[in-house]
């Protein structure tokens, strides 16, 4: 069975464990994929991508929130300021 590896690096479990930090420097921002017996495990991403990814989340997210509110009737009610 093929599989994809969405990153241009990778790395094996047993390799990572010997220094992870070395292997993160090394990667230098670039993603990269943590192997288990050759198959894809986990990615290793940068904080500044894993914070994009998350906000990238969160606009769909409320994206969808907004096609399904968006022909909903408007139940709003005016009044003047000052009945409040």
């Amino acid at each position: 069975m093929l599989t994809s590896i969405h990153a241009g690096k990778t790395v094996s479990i047993t390799e990572f464990k010997k220094n992870p930090q070395a292997l993160i420097n090394a990667a230098k921002g670039e993603p990269v994929a943590l192997l288990n017996r050759n198959k894809t495990a986990a990615y290793i991403v940068p904080p500044e991508v894993y914070e994009r990814l998350l906000d990238l989340a969160e606009d769909l997210a409320l994206g969808k929130i907004y096609e399904e509110r968006k022909n909903e009737k408007n139940s709003a009610i005016e009044i003047s300021i000052d009945d409040l």
